[in-house]
């Protein structure tokens, strides 16, 4: 029996890695897995050493105040790796962590192979990692083909696979969403993040945007898209508000379904723009920390740009409210005139599908990434 550990830090890299999984399933079931891992993984009956909750840290200052806890979760993690043995250590996405407990093993094992799938942001800041990480991984797994010149130069064997969040989803099921807003609405998809800390701190500005919407507008139903785990806390931060046209979805067949049907998005900075520009929904991007955390990535970034599409267009195609522009007044005024001018909704949907096409590969991605783990595995 083959051994694979499947190691992640947050939500998002969690849903990548089930996806490659699900796909990987299918092509051989003589393959034992363990992980760190999130719900997704678990839909999969793959059983992960400790809830991600314990290791979903975001903002310098909280890794700062938990660094003790966190470099004692990566010690026992590289241990439980070690003790398990696998063939290939497939680690996804969230360096800081995954990437730290696989120099640990590649130290102590170097038989066993490290996969890193989704590289970490050298062109966005800290580009020196290259050189160190060449040391411990075996392969890595590119997003977006304009990274491949920095680890190319380093030598590391590396391979353009594009995003899994942009393929087709064949296993959804099609829902009848008036069954569950009703009828005569339309949705604005809210997004305020898949951490605690970003949903305590972008929720109530959402409620407050939600507030000025239905001050000029009777004919909006807002829906928050939350992880099960979150539910009850986004249920807190709307109970008492007296807004009565909001609903909150945790089911993913439903939250699929829900983004389709929407005539807008409003989303958290992060992976989750891409699976709304692949269905041609307009948008805009918020994000907000604390000013010492602000300051920090201020002075650590290389580019212009938070969201990739602006990124990889090198323009400003998705608005853009960070920081202090993120308030329940500019993302009103944003929308507002998207909405009122379909001209400006059509702009950015068309100039979204252009720069979606770099990402693009022959195969979907996760087909790719499970191929090629089925050939690391059959070494």
């Amino acid at each position: 029996m083959k051994k694979i550990f499947i190691l992640t830090g947050e939500p998002s890299g969690d849903k990548l890695a089930s996806k490659v999984i699900l796909r990987l399933k299918k092509l051989r079931d003589d393959i034992d897995y363990l992980s760190v891992g999130g719900e997704k993984l678990g839909t999969l009956n793959i059983k992960t050493l400790y809830d991600l909750k314990e290791i979903t840290y975001i903002g310098f200052t909280k890794v700062f105040l938990n660094i003790f806890k966190i470099k004692n979760k990566i010690n026992y993690t590289a241990k439980e790796i070690l003790k398990f043995n696998p063939d290939v250590l497939f680690t996804v996405d969230s360096p800081d962590f995954t990437l730290r407990v696989a120099e640990i093993v590649k130290k102590k094992n170097e038989k066993i192979k490290v996969a890193h799938f989704v590289a970490p942001q050298v062109w966005v800041w800290r580009p020196n990692r290259v050189k160190k990480m060449k040391k411990y991984i075996d392969h890595i797994y590119l997003l977006f083909n304009f990274e491949k010149k920095y680890f190319e130069k380093e030598n590391i064997n590396c391979e353009f696979v594009g995003h899994p969040l942009l393929e087709e989803d064949y296993q959804i099921k099609k829902v009848d969403v008036n069954q569950i807003i009703g009828k005569n609405k339309a949705i604005i998809s809210l997004f305020s993040g898949s951490r605690k800390s970003e949903i305590l701190s972008l929720t109530p500005i959402l409620l407050d945007f939600i507030r000025l919407m239905n001050k000029k507008y009777d004919d909006f139903i807002f829906v928050f898209h939350s992880l099960h785990e979150h539910v009850n806390l986004i249920k807190d931060l709307t109970y008492g508000q007296n807004i009565t046209n909001i609903e909150i979805i945790s089911d993913e067949i439903i939250k699929n379904h829900i983004l389709e049907k929407s005539v807008f998005a409003i989303a958290k900075s992060g992976t989750i723009s891409l699976e709304i520009s692949k269905k041609k929904i307009p948008s805009v991007i918020i994000y907000k920390m604390n000013i010492i955390n602000y300051l920090i990535v201020k002075s650590l970034v290389k580019v212009k740009y938070a969201n990739i599409i602006n990124i990889s267009a090198d323009k400003m195609i998705i608005p853009e409210l960070i920081q202090g522009k993120c308030n329940s007044k500019n993302i009103y005024n944003e929308v507002c005139k998207f909405i009122e001018n379909p001209s400006l909704i059509k702009d950015q949907i068309i100039n979204v599908e252009k720069t979606l096409k770099n990402f693009n590969t022959i195969e979907p991605p996760s087909e790719i990434v499970a191929k090629s783990l089925n050939k690391f595995i059959s070494f």
